[in-house]
């Protein structure tokens, strides 16, 4: 096996100062692959420029090569704001009533598409594998097969996959799919996003599905399957045991003075079901009187895409519900739901969750919810919190001892809260003994294993030896 080229929309950057440590799960895991095999991480930068010019910022921080490209205001808004967050993800998050259709989204999308596949062709080797990341780049392998690149190249695709329908509905989604089909792997997070992709292939391109879910198109044999992903374990239970964790978990517990801690971390985004959990909660304080001062929520939900209108709409919603809430069920030296804009390093995160007798995560529609896992792992196991899980999460199929909830029903999830609260220790600390261990043994360098294991058509899913005579280009060259 050569090299292992990583493309994603961002490129997570070590810094010589070393600060891969705040980094989070995926980029750990990547990195540590690249160490392994060789290779090269290549993305978008994050920086605009007045003129695309395909030049690559290349840098060597850490034994780890990244590629950097800058996009144009244009691209930016048409390929990142446009297609990718106004069209493909809320589609495949299921809200076809966000779904912007925009021929120029379209076109930005498919350009910048090209452009990735122009800037990182030299940079393939023949030996190569190539890995492809999520929903920003899904016809990427198909413009690098037009180029003539011949590597085995694989696609994870991090989000959910919509039912055939809902994918119906998206303008020329044939040709995406059939873009698709250039890959040698496509990963999906489950078996559920798993089927509906088999399942519209079936329906809409008359494909045969083999037995082992491999699809036969134009003379090649295409894997389909469901590779779970997890957390760097040992990196985030060591973070949890650390001085910073005890130190973020004891301000929190200090500061709620005896008070039950409910804890939410999300990205703001629509998808993450926080409005209807704010409901919930101030449902469950409703229907008890007696908890009323007595459990806090807190939420912590940084803002992203702040140029997409949804994104504003729903921090507006938010804020309006907060104070509602608030206003309703406080009291002069209490308020039941401490809502923050902003993020935190993951070994204070550690802190908070260990601090905290609930994690709520209730999303909507989540392609995994990595943030189910880490409060698992920051739990102290004698005396662990319960984990309540929307079903609708990807980790639901694999987190079966969790509290298991209808996000969209405020009545369920109200009681679950309670539920939750008064369950005996005993019970807590065998459902985490068992949650812990799918955590532990599924953790995400099982799934990197997993996955370039059969991208190097190695079927065990083993690992694969690493190249000795791996190439990198120098830092500081371009193209």
């Amino acid at each position: 096996m050569g090299r292992l080229i990583v493309i994603s929309n961002r490129v997570s950057v070590p810094s010589a100062a070393g600060a891969a440590g705040a980094q989070g799960g995926l980029a750990v895991a990547l990195n540590s692959a690249l160490r392994e095999h060789g290779g090269i991480w290549f993305g978008w930068s994050g920086q605009e420029t007045a003129e695309f010019t395909g030049h690559l910022d290349m840098q060597r921080n850490e034994d780890i090569t990244t590629a950097t490209i800058d996009l144009e205001p244009q691209d930016i808004d048409e390929y990142y704001n446009g297609y990718a967050n106004r069209t493909l993800w809320p589609l495949f998050h299921y809200r076809i009533d966000l779904t912007e259709y925009d021929r120029n989204f379209s076109e930005g999308y498919e350009r910048v598409n090209e452009r990735f596949a122009h800037s990182v062709f030299p940079l393939i080797e023949a030996d190569d594998l190539v890995w492809v990341h999520d929903y920003h780049l899904l016809p990427l392998g198909s413009i690098l097969r037009g180029k003539g690149v011949k590597n085995r190249i694989g696609l994870f695709l991090h989000t959910p996959w919509p039912p055939t329908r809902l994918l119906a509905s998206l303008p020329f989604h044939e040709r995406l799919v059939a873009s698709m089909l250039e890959y040698d792997v496509i990963g999906f997070q489950t078996t559920e996003w798993l089927e509906s992709f088999l399942h519209y292939v079936q329906k809409e391109m008359g494909l045969a599905v083999n037995l082992d879910n491999s699809i036969d198109y134009k003379g090649r044999r295409v894997i389909a399957r469901a590779f779970p992903i997890g957390i760097d374990f040992a990196e985030f239970t060591q973070a949890a045991a650390g001085e910073e964790a005890q130190e973020a978990c004891q301000r929190l517990k200090a500061s709620v003075r005896g008070r039950k801690i409910l804890i939410g971390v999300d990205r703001l985004d629509y998808s993450k079901g926080l409005g209807e959990r704010f409901e919930s909660f101030s449902r469950f304080l409703a229907d008890h009187p007696d908890m009323a001062g007595r459990a806090v929520l807190l939420q912590i939900a940084p803002p992203s895409r702040g140029d997409v209108a949804s994104y504003q709409q729903i921090r507006e919603d938010l804020e309006r519900k907060t104070g509602h809430i608030n206003g309703a069920h406080a009291d002069f030296d209490f308020v039941p739901i401490r809502y923050v804009n902003r993020g935190y390093p993951r070994s204070q995160l550690a802190g908070f969750y260990r601090a905290a007798e609930v994690g709520l995560v209730t999303p909507l529609r989540d392609g995994m919810n990595l943030v189910a896992k880490e409060y698992i792992a920051a739990q102290d196991p004698e005396n662990p919190g319960v984990l309540i899980l929307s079903q609708f999460a990807g980790a639901a199929i694999q987190l079966k001892e969790a509290l298991l909830v209808n996000p969209h029903s405020v009545e369920h999830v109200a009681e679950t809260i309670k539920r939750a609260l008064d369950m005996p220790l005993d019970e807590r600390k065998r459902r985490h003994q068992r949650l812990l261990a799918s955590v532990r043994d599924e953790d995400v360098f099982h799934w990197l294993h997993q996955f370039v294991g059969a991208l190097a058509n190695d079927e065990r899913g083993h690992d694969v030896a690493p190249a000795n005579d791996a190439k990198t280009p120098e830092a500081g060259t371009g193209s």
